[in-house]
């Protein structure tokens, strides 16, 4: 798996996916060290502002600029301001080791996290640029250890994605009856009006997506997508095989494809559909940058960082590859339900 490229300075979508990955985090306290030079309060190793100073090598005026200019970040990842109690107690556990004055009002303290975070930030120092570049690598080696040595497949990973692909080769059906039964174009319709699906759900034909994720010509893009992908797939393929039928039924003939696409359309726009095509849109672009480091350049509106459940869904515990799912007795239950619905 290549080195991602990344730079951590400017994008804040960038640097919460590795502060979001418990598991990346994990390995990289192991790799750094880092602990020896905090303090340990609260059940977690923190550190003071003139520790970072320290760790950095830069002047107590950088970490001031950087609070400022990025303190809402730094807060969701750690850095809190001690006061009161809370200060109370940590000089009299640690007062006499750190560099905390008796007459200190108020303390900032950074976890761990909000440490890599700074790191990730500050571009003045070289001891930072370093401990990027390790993150980094650190990152690589443990998505490639969690997803078995490559990510193009790590959608399937997810609990729900059997159900949704089952679901969705349903619906997948349903839709192509439809054009067999109702629209009056020869046999390409197929391929035509599954790239309109496409292009509708999330911007990109069947060619544009297998690119972006450098599938052969071999791989089914549907294999590589996300269970809420399929979702919105399987929720758009049967609305439209629905009208497509209902229209031809009331004109009592097939449709004409500028029919189809005029139907495609008032789905696409449609306020009842356009929550699931957003959210699907987010879930791939977002996903797809942080776990397959690939960019769907139309959809690079819609990229967000991913929430530390979506690490516990595809590299976590109760994640498990496409051949254990297929050999879960409740996996085989699912299927049995949807089957007999």
């Amino acid at each position: 798996m290549p080195k991602m490229a990344r730079n951590l300075t400017t994008s804040q979508t960038d640097r919460q996916n590795i502060l979001n990955n418990r598991y990346a985090i994990e390995k990289v306290r192991e790799n750094l060290e880092l602990r020896v030079s905090g303090t340990e309060f609260e059940g977690e190793f923190v550190f003071t502002k003139m520790q970072v100073v320290d760790l950095m090598g830069i002047d107590e005026r950088t970490v001031e600029r950087y609070l400022s200019s990025n303190g809402e970040e730094l807060e969701k990842n750690g850095y809190r301001v001690l006061k009161g109690k809370a200060l109370k107690n940590f000089k009299l556990a640690y007062g006499a080791d750190t560099d905390v004055g008796t007459k200190t009002s108020v303390l900032g303290v950074f976890s761990f996290r909000a440490l890599l975070n700074i790191a990730m930030l500050v571009t003045e120092s070289e001891r930072a640029r370093a401990i990027r570049s390790r993150i980094l690598d650190v990152v690589i080696d443990v998505m490639a250890e969690k997803a078995g040595g490559h990510t193009r497949y790590i959608n399937q990973r997810d609990k729900d994605y059997l159900p949704a692909a089952y679901q969705e080769f349903s619906y997948r059906r349903a839709f192509t009856d439809a054009l067999k039964n109702h629209l009056h174009m020869g046999n390409h319709k197929y391929a035509v009006y599954t790239n309109k699906v496409y292009q509708a759900v999330f911007n990109e034909n069947a060619e544009e997506y297998r690119r972006i994720l450098k599938l052969v010509n071999t791989e089914n893009p549907r294999d590589t997508m996300y269970a809420e992908v399929l979702q919105a797939i399987a929720s758009f393929e049967s609305g439209i095989a629905h009208e497509l039928e209902a229209q031809a039924t009331k004109l009592g003939r097939k449709l004409l494809p500028s029919e189809l696409d005029d139907i495609i359309a008032g789905a696409e726009n449609s306020p009842y559909l356009r929550p699931v095509l957003e959210s699907a849109r987010v879930k791939m672009a977002s996903r797809d940058l942080c776990f397959r480091d690939a960019l769907h350049h139309k959809l690079e509106s819609y990229v967000q960082s991913v929430p530390e459940s979506d690490f516990e869904k595809f590299l976590g515990e109760t994640s498990k590859t496409l051949e254990e799912r297929l050999s879960d007795p409740e996996t085989l239950a699912v299927f049995k339900r949807l089957k007999d619905r």
